[in-house]
């Protein structure tokens, strides 16, 4: 079982990135973004449900951020526009077998290798 992220970089304040994170060996009934700044705690982003496409989002990144997945070939997009300096973090791609969405990182037994975003001002 793998995921793997890819998509970040630098970006100017008020850009956009998009990231994506490729499941391999199952299928997850959620998948979703942790976002880990340094010296921060990971901080939940994003989660979708593939059965039905339910989606949650941070308080942080709500109305900037944006969430999709491919269920025919396990492939989750994070369209992430209006970034701000404080988005700067490792994001992880994550994924869970039950279909119950969760907040915290520790009901996410999969977890991907991070990529780093950096927002510049």
């Amino acid at each position: 079982v793998q995921l793997q992220a890819s998509g970040g970089g630098l970006v100017q304040a008020g850009g956009s990135l998009r990231l994506a994170c490729s499941a391999s060996g199952r299928t997850f009934g959620v998948m979703g973004w942790f976002r880990r700044a340094p010296g921060k705690a990971r901080e939940f982003v994003t989660a979708i449900r593939g059965s039905d496409l339910t989606t949650y989002y941070g308080d942080s990144v709500k109305g900037r951020f944006a969430t999709s997945i491919n269920n025919a070939n396990g492939t989750m997009w994070l369209q992430m526009n209006s970034l701000k300096p404080d988005d700067t973090a490792v994001y992880y791609c994550v994924g869970r077998s039950s279909p119950v969405i969760h907040f915290t990182w520790q009901q996410y037994n999969y977890w991907g290798q991070g990529t780093q975003v950096t927002v510049s001002s």
